[in-house]
């Protein structure tokens, strides 16, 4: 069974959220909801929104919308109905009934529920109906979570699951983890509890809500946002829908019970419209005054704003979470009752809500953003130690963690991951088939060639992966030095094919700024010099390489980031790929062939009016305002993406589709040819100085701004070029050479690159 068009009913915050992303998908979806006009609004809203729904405007074409009283019939061709409607059984068996009526033999409906069970969802339906029935859990939203937990019932048709789930995991992106049909499946059952504890161990302490969320936030592998501001972000309203529902489905015994409490200062918020970041503020709120943004935070004692205080506490000086758990202020006990109640809680579940330990991690790491799931949490602080502490605590062991002992739930045996299972024994850790992941080459095997901030690992087939491994993947001369190791050897018929790829969070943020900052301190121009020249020298023979060199990004790819991906012979973007060149935001050009590369794209890219100015004009935008595309789609409208560059939805199969493209292209490759330009000379740089000069006086650049525009435009006009002359791009890259040496010496862009340092943001002089 294939999928080739989706149906989505309910056109609310997820159920147009999952539209979205099926079109993100290429693939053409109907959106239908009770209200008319409700679904057509919700595409122009999707859009709309910061980040938007949709990974390109394009994408929103693909969007059938209308209303469920005349246009049901538009999922008869359908091969996916996905159900999002509100959290009633009857309202959704109502809607199965009339879906019957209309929709085509075999195809699968799903429901996106998250509270009801799945029989009580097909109770009193056709046989034929149940065959073709499964729950499809999605996370908000869509587009950026990537867990979908799926949940099938006896009756439900092995091919149908199949179907949906290598749909949403190669179409959609999603992880697929498989759930027992128990309430609140994994993320929400345990999350939910997570919350529950936090809140309550918080207001019983006596912490501030800055205290909580600094505790339980980083230092135990949590987003910044911790609990309270989790709340915020997810809104507070919905907390007690979703512990309410637990409490009427889970057994009497249930643990949740003895952590869930109904807090009076909740009820009050959520009566006073106090219900996170989409109403009147929640726990943390923005307030302006004098034309300035301040954050105010609630009181948990009196439900009162005051202003935001720094923590203060000593545990969160403790940088290793035992240790952090076992100090005795406000944080540390705050941090260890967290602990035990959560992943006490998960310890006790399994097998109940998941057949292993891993898919529950998954789930709770994909769902909730952790780092790591609770049972990689009880290997971080010690099986043993954490057992000790909830006997101390007078709390029962879990027998998965009584069958554990002093062992670790995780471990590697030749090679191999291995979860420990409720059986008692290890078994691997299962990837599904297209997936290669590189910390599964790392546990295998040791690197080919490593130094401080990159290494080279073979990946099979003879093709080899050069990985980043810096802070942030800032690219330095280590970097370059392992570039120049990957090209000398395939050269010398080490390697048919190089992918470069890593799976940080991020793929690079560019050129090492604390380097650059030491050497203008120092006034080692030479230096930096040195340091622009190293750059292009490695990035242009990675370009002229006699084997196929192919980037597979993720997360952020800004200034020399983008500039390496863009002398790559192809590339094989995640989706969620942002591209970049933002040397602007730290007062300089783009000096590693970025500038150089991106003009001669735009040169050649089909459709644009003939002349040398079209192609300079759209270059000199995209640089001067350091725009980052908003997705792998979108850096190809950009040109920081070819129209050939491939795109992967799904993360975990980055690297083996990278492996796949780079092999594929070894037999007909051939380096390309050097480019020679047609510039526009000073005419074309006075043209754009004027442009400059109007954005200055509207106040939209600063006077530095105005300097390194200049700059700029020197390099895309071909500086002292005849405009009637064809320029090679070697002059160019020259150019970059030289303007950016001319701009590191201005203490207006030492002053950039050292507020980007301390701040992590552009400084507008």
């Amino acid at each position: 069974m294939t999928i080739r068009k989706v149906a989505v009913i309910g056109a609310g915050l997820m159920g147009s959220g999952i539209a979205a992303q099926v079109a993100n998908a290429g693939v053409a979806v109907v959106l239908l909801d009770l209200v008319p006009g409700f679904a057509a609004g919700a595409v122009a809203r999707g859009l709309a929104a910061q980040p938007s729904a949709f990974m390109h405007p394009d994408a929103a074409k693909r969007v059938t919308t209308g209303d469920l009283e005349t246009d049901l019939g538009l999922v008869a061709d359908c091969d996916w109905i996905v159900e999002a409607i509100v959290e009633k059984p009857e309202a959704k068996r109502a809607l199965y009934e009339r879906l019957q009526a209309v929709r085509r033999r075999g195809s699968v409906v799903s429901s996106n529920t998250s509270t009801i069970p799945l029989d009580h969802l097909t109770s009193g339906l056709p046989a034929a109906f149940a065959a073709d029935f499964m729950i499809t859990h999605f996370f908000n939203p869509p587009r950026f979570m990537r867990l979908l937990e799926v949940v099938t019932g006896p009756a439900t048709r092995p091919e149908a699951a199949a179907a949906v789930r290598r749909f949403a995991d190669v179409a959609m992106g999603k992880v697929v983890i498989d759930c027992r049909d128990t309430p609140g499946f994994i993320a929400n059952r345990i999350g939910t509890l997570w919350l529950s504890a936090g809140t309550r161990h918080a207001i019983d302490l006596g912490l501030t809500v800055e205290e909580a969320d600094a505790v339980a936030g980083p230092p135990m592998g949590v987003p910044r946002t911790g609990i309270f501001g989790l709340m915020d972000l997810v809104g507070i309203d919905l907390m007690p829908l979703v512990s309410g529902s637990l409490r009427r489905t889970l057994r009497n015994d249930d643990a949740f019970h003895a952590v869930h409490r109904d807090e009076p200062l909740i009820a009050r918020m959520i009566a006073e419209g106090r219900i996170g970041r989409k109403g009147k503020g929640g726990f943390f709120q923005m307030q302006r005054q004098g034309g300035q943004r301040t954050r105010l935070a609630i009181d948990l004692a009196t439900g009162e704003y005051r202003p935001e205080q720094a923590p203060d506490l000593a545990s969160l000086k403790l940088r290793d979470l035992r240790a952090l758990c076992a100090h005795d202020d406000r944080g540390g006990r705050y941090a260890r009752a967290l602990l035990l109640d959560t992943c006490g809680y998960a310890a006790a579940l399994v097998p109940e809500i998941a057949g292993g330990i891993e898919d529950v991690d998954a789930a709770m790491r994909l769902g909730y953003n952790w780092r790591e799931g609770p049972f990689e949490l009880i290997d971080r602080v010690g099986a043993t130690w954490f057992a000790d502490a909830l006997r101390a605590a007078g709390r029962p062991v879990p027998p998965l963690l009584q069958a554990l002992g002093d062992r670790s739930f995780y471990r590697v045996e030749n090679g191999r991951l291995q979860a420990f299972g409720p059986d008692g024994g290890y078994h691997d850790v299962a990837r599904p088939e297209g997936v290669l992941l590189l910390a599964d080459i790392q546990r295998a095997s040791r690197p080919l060639a490593q130094n401080a901030a990159a290494a080279l690992w073979d990946i099979g087939d003879g093709v080899v992966c050069l990985e980043f491994t810096s802070k942030m993947n800032a690219l330095d001369e280590a970097s370059m030095a392992m570039i120049d190791e990957a090209v000398a050897m395939g050269r010398a018929g080490g390697l048919k094919a190089l992918v470069i790829h890593n799976e940080a969070a991020n793929f690079s943020v560019g050129a090492n700024l604390a380097r650059l900052q030491d050497a203008a301190a120092r006034a080692a121009w030479d230096e930096i010099g040195q340091m622009i020249e190293a750059g292009q020298r490695s990035f242009r023979a990675l370009r002229a390489a006699p084997f196929p060199v192919v980037g597979a990004p993720s997360g952020l790819a800004l200034g020399g980031g983008c500039e390496v991906l863009m002398h790559c012979h192809a590339v094989q973007a995640h989706a969620e790929t942002y591209l970049g060149l933002v040397e602007i935001g730290v007062g300089l050009v783009p000096s590693w062939g970025g500038t150089t590369t991106l003009l001669t794209r735009w040169a050649a890219m089909p459709g644009l009016p003939k002349g040398p100015m079209p192609a300079v004009s759209r270059a000199f935008e995209l640089i001067s305002t350091g725009k980052t595309s908003s997705s792998a789609k979108d850096a190809q409208s950009l040109g920081l993406l070819r129209a050939s560059d491939r795109i992967t939805m799904n993360r975990d199969r980055l690297l083996a589709d990278a492996k796949a493209l780079a092999l594929s292209l070894v037999a007909a490759h051939a380096p390309p040819a050097p480019v020679t330009l047609r510039l526009p000379g000073a005419s074309g740089r006075a043209a754009l100085a004027m442009a400059v000069e109007g954005f200055a006086a509207l106040g939209k650049a600063t006077p530095h701004d105005v300097t390194v525009c200049a700059a700029i435009a020197e390099v895309l006009t071909g500086g002292p070029a005849d405009p009637i002359e064809d320029t090679p791009d070697d002059a160019l890259y020259a150019l970059e050479h030289d303007v950016n040496l001319r701009l590191v010496r201005t203490p207006e862009t030492q002053a950039r690159i050292r507020h980007m340092l301390e701040t992590g943001k552009p400084l507008r002089n």
